[in-house]
């Protein structure tokens, strides 16, 4: 049987996961502690001699829970310290699963150098049972990390926020624009009309009867104000479909999207070349889907 593995969708970029950042690290592994002392209680999943005990079940449980919890914390800890609380951290998928690997075997290792403390067995220091805490650590680890992550997927569902949506950028051959590259903008006032270098401009937010323009220009952002509405300037632009009304305050060229992350609440638009971001509303989500595809399939044929 061949094994396929789509190499692209473990090498692209995510956002680093909430659960694993400095202010929500305490929370997951509460919860992380409280998940594993409920299992081992209800299941008593790994045989487990009671003479062999040491000290009662129920104390046993909660070393073995609360090693896993510490181990989480203090690991990510340290991860996020070495790469100084960054709000941005390169992650992938692929990224997440060795480091979950990882975890997992320093939590069997853990737990097999806890074994003189919780049995009185002769063979504590074999072999055999390291390898044992390891691997019972990897297939429970592997399945409690899968449960959480569906657990949270539901109940992040429930209040309107499901799986993190990702898009890749789109391909956008050199652009051979069907326009003028500056347009006439008029005013209501003759003497504020002007023209806008339009292929540069990145993105436009409505400031009551103003807008403010930001494009991306020599290798610089260049906001300008100018005193018109976001209604009366997007209809000027009817023409163009690659401007997009993301929002009631935000009007964003489609073309130069670099990253769409978010959830059923809405989307954050990354734009090419810049570390701006533009909100996509929760009405428009669907409309934004629609022509960030049609733009695609018509920039790839």
């Amino acid at each position: 049987m061949h094994l396929y593995f789509n190499r692209e969708f473990l090498l692209s970029k995510i956002d680093y996961p909430k659960r694993f950042r400095s202010e929500k690290l305490m929370k997951s592994s509460i919860t992380v502690f409280f998940c594993i002392l409920f299992f081992l209680l209800l299941f008593k999943p790994f045989g487990v001699s009671d003479p062999e005990l040491k000290i009662h079940y129920f104390l046993t449980c909660l070393l073995h829970a609360a090693a896993p919890a510490i181990i989480l914390f203090v690991y990510f800890s340290l991860f996020n310290h070495l790469n100084n609380n960054k709000t941005e951290i390169s992650w992938t998928l692929l990224k997440e699963f060795l480091n979950i690997g990882i975890l997992l075997v320093l939590i069997g290792i853990v737990s097999f150098l806890m074994r003189d403390l919780l049995y009185d067995n002769p063979q504590n220091w074999s072999w055999r049972y390291l390898y044992e805490e390891i691997r019972n650590c990897l297939i429970a680890g592997i399945f409690f990390y899968f449960f959480l992550r569906i657990t949270s997927f539901y109940f992040e569902s429930k209040k309107g926020s499901p799986a993190v949506i990702q898009f890749n950028p789109m391909i956008v051959p050199e652009v051979k624009a069907d326009f003028k590259s500056d347009l006439f903008i008029r005013t209501n006032l003759k003497q504020d009309d002007f023209y806008l270098d339009i292929e540069n401009l990145l993105f436009v937010k409505a400031d009551g009867n103003y807008v403010e323009l930001t494009r991306f220009a020599d290798g610089q952002i260049i906001n300008e104000v100018k005193r018109i509405s976001l209604t009366q300037f997007e209809n000027q632009l009817s023409s163009h479909v690659n401007f997009f009304r993301c929002h009631r305050a935000y009007l964003v060229n489609m073309l130069k999207i670099e990253k769409v992350s978010g959830n059923s609440q809405g989307y954050a638009v990354s734009l090419k070349g810049t570390d701006l971001k533009v909100p996509v509303s929760r009405k428009q989500t669907d409309s934004f889907n629609s022509c960030y595809q049609t733009l695609s399939n018509r920039n790839n044929t």
